[in-house]
């Protein structure tokens, strides 16, 4: 039987957590040692009391591995623990990382960049703007979003990128079948068609208040960089946030007005040190989304344009006498460039290149 059989099953096995999976893992090797000793064995592992050891030997009568693993096929379910190497290297890195996961679509691949988007549940029609905006350039400029799959901010996220035609992954804090909130049924589809929903709990787990932030570690584990958007003073977001940065990843915060209880956290996160978000152009650009710009095949045209910009804005009109170029045709062209990502309106018909 395949070993990621033993370890589905170890997985499901009811009051078993990640603490106690690693203490018998360290002491029998692998989750098919641990299905095939007995409970005098078990009990001589360091941590293991007797309660825990009858939930392992009663889950033997009523959880057999083959048939648990054929429910998550069935199901169209996919499942990995830390024993397999397409388990994620990213959250293997981080403190207390989930034994297993279980996803529908795929994983983030390890090569490709992401940026998890995270903020209020409760937002504002401004924030939900920014997290639309910024998941549809970054998807569209091939950086995987990361979010929760919440109401506000996280689902703007998760839409922008699908509307940029990228990859989108919804960690949930729910089991990996239960939609939660319901209200994102059809979201929670197209993200699995997109990119992937993941959760480590088992299939059925109703969404409880401690899976949140548990969940947190995850979205934060899987993100390269770490964008907040609209977060009050005390909220779940800045957990995500506190544990990107112990994590050692890149934070940056969208700064609001003093007086809007919606900012506060971002203002302050911004205070203790992160990054300022300015605009998505901008964050790409400190990503390095664009560092090899240069060595994509350029239009004639394209080209021209773009070796007479740099970072210091330059006006269409003087753009018009290097190039030689009608208003028009220039204005066009500059148009298609910034779709491109490859110049920036930094303010009205004055242009600079990003590089």
């Amino acid at each position: 039987m395949e070993e990621r059989c033993y370890a589905c099953w170890l997985a499901n096995i009811p009051g078993v957590g990640n603490h106690t999976i690693r203490q018998l893992l360290k002491y029998c090797g692998s989750a098919r040692e641990v299905y095939g000793m007995s409970g005098k064995e078990l009990l001589k592992i360091y941590g293991i009391g007797e309660g825990m050891v009858a939930r392992i030997c009663e889950s033997r009568k009523h959880l057999e591995p083959t048939r648990v693993w054929e429910r998550l096929i069935e199901h169209g379910i996919s499942f990995v623990s830390m024993e397999q190497d397409d388990y994620p290297k990213r959250l293997r890195e981080i403190y207390d990382p989930p034994y297993a996961l279980y996803y529908i679509g795929a994983l983030p691949k390890e090569h490709t960049k992401t940026v998890g988007i995270v903020g209020a549940r409760s937002c504002s029609s401004y924030g939900k703007n920014v997290a639309l905006e910024t998941g549809k350039y970054l998807a569209a400029n091939g950086v995987a979003v990361i979010s929760g799959m919440a109401r506000g901010i996280d689902g703007c996220g998760h839409q922008g990128a699908l509307a940029g035609g990228g990859k989108t992954y919804g960690v949930l804090g729910s089991g990996i079948d239960v939609v939660y909130p319901p209200e994102h049924d059809a979201l929670y589809k197209k993200i699995a068609g997109s990119g992937g929903v993941i959760s480590e709990y088992p299939p059925g787990m109703q969404p409880l208040p401690g899976f949140f932030p548990a969940r947190n570690r995850i979205i934060a584990g899987l993100s390269d960089t770490l964008l907040l958007i609209e977060a009050r003073e005390k909220s779940g977001s800045l957990i995500t946030a506190d544990l990107a940065l112990e994590q050692g990843k890149d934070i940056y915060a969208v700064p609001g007005r003093v007086n809007d209880p919606l900012s506060v956290g971002c203002n302050r996160l911004i205070r203790q040190g992160a990054g300022i978000f300015l605009s998505p152009r901008e964050l790409a650009a400190e990503l390095h989304l664009f560092s090899e710009k240069n060595k994509l095949p350029l239009e004639k045209s394209e080209h021209l344009v773009y070796s007479c910009l740099g970072l210091h804005p330059k006006s269409i009109e003087k753009i018009s006498q290097e190039t030689a170029m009608d208003f028009v045709t220039l204005t066009q062209l500059l148009q298609k460039m910034q779709q491109k990502g490859l110049v920036e309106e930094v303010w009205r018909n004055h242009y600079i290149s990003v590089s």
